[in-house]
């Protein structure tokens, strides 16, 4: 799968898409999904050009990998989701289930998430 400029998360970034901000520093946007699937249901993007968790990590300088990572740990603080859980999950590839080539972590919480897999 190849970056598409044009992706709904690239658009957010350049602003011609609306969202409901959550927190934002200069690597990192996070907002409410428009579709949550749990009470609360945030993604995390980075700002770069990145279509998955593989390509992220093989072209993301180091400080935008560590701003990345501290921001769902922020994120997650923020909603309140620190003391009682949260779940992390990002799609890889068409058999991973990636809808969107733009990297994007979900934060679910807020209530009892489940099986990871069923």
């Amino acid at each position: 799968m190849s970056y598409d400029k044009n992706n709904i998360f690239a658009k957010i970034l350049r602003g011609e898409i609306p969202c409901k901000k959550v927190y934002e520093n200069d690597h990192v946007l996070a907002f409410h999904d428009i579709n949550p699937q749990k009470k609360v249901h945030i993604l995390v993007i980075p700002k770069g050009e990145y279509v998955d968790l593989n390509d992220f990590n093989n072209k993301a300088s180091d400080k935008e990998i560590v701003e990345f990572n501290k921001a769902v740990t922020h994120v997650a603080n923020l909603v309140g989701a620190k003391d009682k859980g949260y779940r992390v999950l990002t799609n890889i590839g068409s058999d991973g289930g990636q809808e969107v080539p733009h990297l994007h972590f979900h934060l679910f919480a807020g209530e009892k998430i489940g099986k990871m897999v069923s």
